[in-house]
């Protein structure tokens, strides 16, 4: 999330309702935070003349409402719309405006349910971890979506694998690359339920756990391979410090 540039000081006497989620909004500030922290939820219900008439009789911003109802007018798309206030209210600077219209591309033609785990797989890649759990958590919470196939919510454990991994909650983690690789079978992910594994268990569970299926122990001999093609690589004179740093980069691939 880009900064906010406060330019406007127009303070709605009737607030504007976002019946979605019951939210009222009095600013142009508030509009653009809520739409920018709901690309991945927002819908055609966004788009009504209600909210263009609030815009010009309460905020007195005519002009960006005339642009919006034409956008309704031409049938223009809800990502135009969005991108529209956005771009009159001048709030946030260009990068986080191209950031913010590549989103809205890349879900334009997605599914409610498609959009949720492209926002937790965004949380999860900028280091926002719990946030990304709750996101995963909550689509495995709803009445399961008939139209998405199992593998995605394979994907979907496969995340809060990789999120519990990073939290250091390896078991956790374990539990849902499992989960994940027995929905999917992709055998990709046996190699960070392994490590997640080998993270948590004793060395005598970790040894039974392997010899239990031949592709296990193919991976943890793969793992070992790689293991020490590390240490040979590291020159003798390393500092403890610099060596952390690649234990954690390494802990990260695997999470």
């Amino acid at each position: 999330m880009g900064n906010l540039i406060l330019c406007h000081d127009r303070h709605a006497a009737h607030p504007y309702e976002i019946t979605r989620i019951h939210c009222r909004i009095f600013t142009i500030e508030e509009l653009c935070y809520y739409l920018c922290n709901n690309l991945y939820l927002i819908d055609y219900t966004i788009m009504n003349g209600q909210l263009c008439d609030w815009l010009d009789e309460e905020l007195g911003m005519d002009s960006l409402a005339s642009d919006l109802r034409d956008v309704l007018r031409l049938r223009g798309s809800v990502e135009k719309f969005v991108l529209t206030i956005l771009k009159a209210s001048k709030i946030y600077r260009e990068p986080e405006m191209i950031r913010i219209q590549n989103v809205l591309e890349h879900l334009k033609n997605q599914k409610d349910i498609e959009r949720q785990k492209y926002k937790g797989d965004n949380l999860l890649e900028s280091g926002e971890v719990e946030e990304a759990i709750l996101v995963y958590q909550s689509i495995l919470n709803q009445e399961k979506d008939e139209t998405v196939d199992d593998k995605f919510y394979g994907k979907i454990y496969a995340g809060l694998g990789a999120a519990f991994g990073r939290l250091f909650l390896y078991q956790e983690s374990a539990r849902m690359y499992d989960r994940a690789y027995q929905i999917c079978g992709d055998k990709a992910l046996l190699k960070p339920y392994l490590y997640a594994s080998y993270k948590y268990m004793s060395l005598e569970e970790y040894h039974i756990l392997i010899t239990k299926h031949e592709d296990y122990m193919e991976i943890n001999a793969q793992m070992r391979r790689e293991i020490d093609e590390v240490k040979e690589s590291v020159p003798a004179d390393t500092s403890p410090a610099l060596l952390e740093k690649w234990k954690r980069q390494h802990r990260r691939s695997h999470s």
